[in-house]
């Protein structure tokens, strides 16, 4: 199963984004992107995380992050 984990841009340089997720750094690229992205907003990653797929808004990706949370803490997955 794959799931869509909302990941915070850390830091941008040319036109790769450094994100993190609960703890996890990785980079990907923002060519494909449609929206604008800065640093500090959210966004998910394609499949592989190679490529970002769509910005995501805060609200969103908090209520997604505090539930991807629980599920961790109860092991419901």
């Amino acid at each position: 199963m794959c799931m869509a984990v909302p990941s915070r841009i850390t830091a941008i340089d040319n036109g790769i984004a450094t994100v993190e997720a609960f703890g996890a750094s990785r980079t990907t690229s923002l060519m494909l992107l449609e929206d604008e992205v800065a640093v500090g907003d959210y966004i998910i990653l394609g499949p592989g995380g190679s490529f970002a797929a769509e910005k995501v808004d805060p609200e969103t990706a908090a209520e997604a992050l505090a539930y991807l949370t629980e599920v961790l803490a109860t092991g419901q997955a």
